[in-house]
C-alpha cells in the first residue's frame, strides 16, 4: 500500500504520513480547511459591506456557532456509533451545496445578512457532525504511538489553510468579474475535491454497538467519562475557556483596520495570512513534540504567547505592527491547538474519542456565539479595547490553571 516517504530528519514531524489512508484524508482535509478559511474572510467582508457595522459580522458568525453549540455533543456521539466515512461524506456534501447556493445568491445580488447567516447556520450544523468523525477517522488510520502526531498534522493542515485560504480569497476578490460570488464558487469546488478524496478511502473500523442506548444517553456517558478523568477534564476546560476568551478576535478585525488604521475591510486577508504563517510554523515545530513528555510545558507557553499577542495587537499603532502582533497570535494559537488535540488523543480511550473531541469543537462553537456580543462591545468600546480585553482574559486563564496545577503538585 502506498505511503508518503519522509526524509529521516523529518520522520518524527511527519510520522503519520507513512499511512496511505491518513495521507489521502489529510489532503482532503486540507481542501476543506482552505474553503473554511476562505469563508471566514469572505463572509466577514460581505456582512460588513452589507451593513457597515460589527454587529452584522458577529451575527453571521453567531449563527454558525449556535448550530455547533447545540449539535456538537450529538456529533461526537454519532462518531462513536455510526460509520465515520458515511457521516463525513454526508456533511461534506451539504457544505458543498451550501457554498454553491451562496455563490448564486451573491452573483444575483440577492444576498442579505439573514440569508448569509442562514448559510452559516447550515454549515455550522454540518461541522458539528463532520469534525468529530473526521478526527476519529484520522486516529484510526495510524498506530497508537502516532496518534498525537496524526492530530498535530491535522492542525498543520489547518494552519497551512489559514495561509492559503485568505490568499486565495484575496486573489479571487481582486478579480472584479469574480468577486465574492467567485470566492464562494471556489469554496464549493474545493469541497468537490474533498468529497472525492473521502470516497476513495476504506470504510474504516466498524462502530461499537449501541446496545439499545439512545444518542442522548451516549452524550451523557461522554460527559461522565470526561468528568471522571481529571487530566482530560482540565485539558478540555482550559481549552474551552481560552478559545471562548480569545478566538473571536477575527470579528473585530474588519472594523479595526477600517476605523482605526484607515484601510479597507478586505485588507484583513493579509493579516490573517501573516497569522497563519505563525500558526503553521508553530504547529510544524510542536508536531515533533506531540508524543513526548515536553508537550505539556510547551502547551502552556504557547497559550501565554497567544494572550500576550492579542493584547499587543490592540495597542498596535500601525498596520505593520498589527501584522507583527498577528504573527504572534498565529504562533500561540497554532501551538496551543496542536498540542491540546495531541494530549487529549493520548489520554482518551478509542471508544470515547468522538465524544471527547466533540467537546473541544464546542469551544469554537461557544466562541462563535460570543462573536455577537463581542461585536456589540466593539461598537461601544472600540476594537482596540476589545482586543486588549480578550488578551488579558486569556492571560488570566493561563495563570489560574498554572497556579492550580502547581498547588496540586505541591499537595500531592
Amino acid at each position: 500500500m502506498y505511503s508518503l516517504t519522509v526524509p529521516g530528519r523529518f520522520s518524527a514531524t511527519f510520522a503519520a504520513f507513512q499511512s496511505r489512508d491518513f495521507t489521502v484524508l489529510w489532503f482532503g482535509t486540507l481542501f476543506a480547511f482552505i474553503a473554511f478559511f476562505m469563508s471566514t474572510v469572505v463572509q466577514g467582508i460581505v456582512a460588513f459591506d452589507l451593513s457597515g457595522n460589527n454587529r452584522a459580522v458577529g451575527f453571521v458568525v453567531f449563527a454558525q456557532g449556535i448550530a455547533q453549540l447545540a449539535l456538537g455533543p450529538f456529533g461526537g456521539a454519532l462518531a462513536d456509533r455510526l460509520s465515520k466515512k458515511l457521516v463525513i461524506l454526508v456533511c461534506q456534501s451539504v457544505i458543498m451545496v451550501c457554498f454553491f447556493v451562496l455563490a448564486a445568491l451573491v452573483a444575483t445580488d440577492a444576498i442579505r445578512v439573514p440569508l448569509l447567516a442562514a448559510g452559516s447556520f447550515v454549515i455550522g450544523s454540518s461541522f458539528s457532525f463532520l469534525g468529530p468523525s473526521r478526527q476519529s477517522f484520522m486516529v484510526e488510520m495510524v498506530d497508537a504511538e502516532k496518534r498525537g502526531n496524526a492530530v498535530a498534522l491535522s492542525q498543520v493542515a489547518g494552519n497551512a489553510s489559514r495561509i492559503i485560504g485568505p490568499l486565495l480569497a484575496a486573489g479571487v476578490l481582486a478579480i472584479d468579474r469574480l468577486g465574492t460570488a467567485g470566492a464562494y464558487l471556489a469554496m464549493g469546488l474545493l469541497y468537490v475535491g474533498t468529497v472525492g478524496a473521502t470516497i476513495s478511502l476504506p470504510r474504516g473500523a466498524p462502530p461499537a454497538p449501541a446496545q439499545g442506548r439512545s444518542v442522548l444517553a451516549d452524550v451523557l456517558i461522554g460527559f461522565r467519562y470526561v468528568a471522571a478523568h481529571p487530566r482530560i477534564r482540565t485539558l478540555i476546560l482550559s481549552y474551552v475557556l481560552i478559545i471562548m476568551a480569545g478566538f473571536s478576535y477575527v470579528t473585530v478585525l474588519p472594523g479595526l483596520v477600517e476605523n482605526e488604521l484607515n484601510r479597507s475591510a478586505g485588507s484583513i486577508t493579509l493579516l490573517l495570512g501573516v497569522s497563519a504563517v505563525g500558526g503553521l510554523s508553530a504547529s510544524l515545530y510542536v508536531a515533533s513534540l506531540a508524543d513526548t513528555p515536553r508537550a505539556r510545558r510547551v502547551y502552556t507557553l504557547m497559550t501565554l504567547i497567544f494572550g500576550i499577542s492579542l493584547a499587543a495587537s490592540g495597542f498596535a499603532p500601525t498596520y505593520l505592527l498589527l501584522a507583527v502582533g498577528m504573527f504572534g497570535i498565529g504562533v500561540g494559537s497554532g501551538g496551543f491547538q496542536t498540542l491540546n488535540g495531541a494530549l487529549v488523543s493520548h489520554m482518551t480511550e478509542p471508544a470515547y474519542f468522538g465524544r471527547v473531541i466533540s467537546l473541544t469543537f464546542l469551544a469554537f462553537a461557544a466562541s462563535s456565539v460570543l462573536a455577537l456580543p463581542i461585536g456589540i462591545f466593539a461598537d461601544v468600546a472600540g476594537e482596540r479595547a476589545t482586543l486588549v480585553t480578550m488578551g488579558a482574559s486569556v492571560m488570566v486563564i493561563v495563570a489560574a490553571f498554572s497556579l492550580a496545577a502547581r498547588s496540586r503538585a505541591a499537595s500531592g
